[in-house]
């Protein structure tokens, strides 16, 4: 017996951020497994099928839900927000599946969080870039602040994931000295994006020390641009390198 689990990125949540692809998966699946803030955002195009959901840090027992119902030959679409290989549930999933060899997994990939609030900002990840989640649940901070040290030399973009939460209301304050620390100069243009693509989506430029005395929560994604990155417009750009024509007089 094969049995089919689609793990399936998302997007933001809205339809319209939505793969076509995506879609496919979702409508032809029996059972939809997912946290329940995102079965929610799927809204009630697929009222028909069976929801299943776990609460928060109860990952793995989702992903087992998700074996168990393919082992009973139904077509199975495991929901994430964004897309479900960045900080999704496909290398979960993966993982667990030694176990359950019967079962064949495909990954249909999603807007991440990154691609669609750099989008909102305007350009700010145009060059090379890295993404640096501040959730030390399963990363050491100890790792965390190496990697943001590591970006901050290397002159990377970067996208910060998890900025901050009830517990961890002082993160995006201690990331910021890290980067001061490491060579980002207090003037470095930065810029963040509340609920991308959901209701109250929200958006703002500002400044490196700007950045740091800001209040953000765990639906903010961060942007911190390199040395290169500008705002123009209101909106932040980093530039590939172009050579620009003189402007006519």
């Amino acid at each position: 017996m094969s049995s089919k689990i689609y793990i399936v990125g998302m997007g933001p949540g809205t339809g319209e951020m939505m793969t076509p692809q995506a879609d496919h998966a979702l409508c032809g699946s029996d059972v939809i497994v997912g946290y329940p803030v995102y079965l929610k955002l799927l809204g009630g195009k697929y009222r028909e099928k069976e929801f299943l959901s776990t609460p928060m840090k109860q990952e793995v027992r989702r992903c087992e839900m998700c074996f168990e119902e393919a082992e009973k030959e139904k077509t199975v679409a495991m929901v994430c927000s964004g897309d479900a290989g960045v900080y999704g549930m496909a290398s979960l999933l993966y993982e667990m599946s030694e176990a359950h060899p019967g079962c064949e997994l495909e990954v249909i990939p999603g807007i991440t969080a990154a691609n669609s609030g750099a989008a909102a900002l305007g350009a700010p990840l145009n060059h090379d870039y890295c993404v640096i989640s501040l959730s030390d649940l399963m990363t050491p901070w100890e790792i965390i602040e190496k990697r943001l040290a590591a970006a901050a030399v290397g002159d990377f973009c970067m996208a910060i994931y998890n900025p901050s939460s009830h517990h961890r209301a002082d993160y995006l304050k201690k990331a910021c000295d890290i980067l001061q620390k490491n060579g980002v100069e207090p003037e470095r243009a930065c810029g963040y994006v509340e609920n991308i693509g959901r209701e109250n989506t929200a958006c703002e430029v500002c400044t490196l020390a700007e950045l740091r005395e800001r209040q953000v929560n765990m639906f903010t994604t961060v942007f911190i641009g390199n040395s290169r990155t500008k705002i123009i417009g209101g909106k932040l750009v980093t530039p590939r390198g172009y050579v620009l024509p003189d402007p006519v007089v």
